[in-house]
């Protein structure tokens, strides 16, 4: 499908220029707003945002500032109140819930802070669910290999630490083979050793399938291994910012 350049330039950024045929996910202007009675919150408040192919790509802030909002809105969860996001020329703004329902089915992996495997279903079998239904799935045993659980894929989650578990959430996630993988605090259970475990499976599917990859954090730590780091505070991106060196997952720390 053909692609074509639809960004507002960014005069605050310091990303290098990349090519519109490389942009996965574009926003302009996005708003968000939550009405609560007679109160109304602002989740969002005109973010103009991009993820590029094979990218890696953290986008930090603290509890509030919209970052899960904003990843909801590009994986087909929500849609904004205002502004426009596409998935490669395909406007998902004013897409019906079946067109999003499609969307999310053939071209997103979404990982959680929590990692709602079934638990009377083996890891194979919970990575299963997705390749049942996905066009052209990774065999759940290749899956459960690159975030290496292949001696694990027999286990049933309560016979699993909590890394392990996310681990089989991450499977799942590819296991589609998805264009683009979100992920919403996805260490946010795990102490520090687990957490990075998690994190080299996160990196090693960005590395070696391209995986165009987003990880939403409060972690300042895990803003080192990214291509790209971008800071929201109250709706708004802050701050962007290349790394001009990316840290390995195994040595970060926090």
């Amino acid at each position: 499908m053909s692609r074509t350049d639809l960004s507002r330039a960014r005069p605050d950024s310091t990303a290098p220029t990349e090519p519109a045929s490389n942009v996965v996910f574009e926003a302009e202007g996005v708003t968000k707003v939550y009405t609560m009675g007679e109160i109304q919150v602002h989740a969002l408040r005109g973010v103009d945002f991009r993820i590029y192919s094979s990218e890696f790509l953290v986008l930090l802030g603290p509890s509030g500032s919209g970052k899960s909002t904003l990843l909801n809105i590009l994986g087909g969860l929500d849609v904004p109140t205002d502004g426009r996001v596409t998935y490669r020329m395909q406007n998902l703004s004013g897409a019906d819930d079946a067109v999003r329902t499609d969307y999310r089915r053939r071209h997103v992996g979404f990982v959680f802070q929590f990692y709602n495997l079934i638990p009377s279903l083996t890891a194979k079998e919970n990575v299963a669910l997705v390749t049942e239904i996905a066009e052209d799935p990774l065999p759940p045993e290749d899956a459960l290999s690159i975030v290496g659980l292949a001696d694990r894929m027999n286990h049933f989650p309560a016979q699993m630490s909590g890394g392990e578990q996310q681990r089989v959430a991450i499977a799942r996630a590819i296991a589609k083979r998805p264009d683009v993988l979100l992920c919403d605090e996805p260490t946010g259970a795990l102490d520090i050793s687990t957490g990075i475990l998690v994190l080299e499976a996160i990196e090693r599917i960005n590395r070696e399938l391209g995986t165009a990859t987003a990880v939403i954090t409060h972690n300042a730590a895990v803003a080192g291994m990214a291509d790209r780091v971008i800071q929201l505070l109250d709706g708004r991106i802050v701050s962007e910012r290349s790394n001009d060196h990316k840290s390995p997952a195994k040595e970060l720390s926090w």
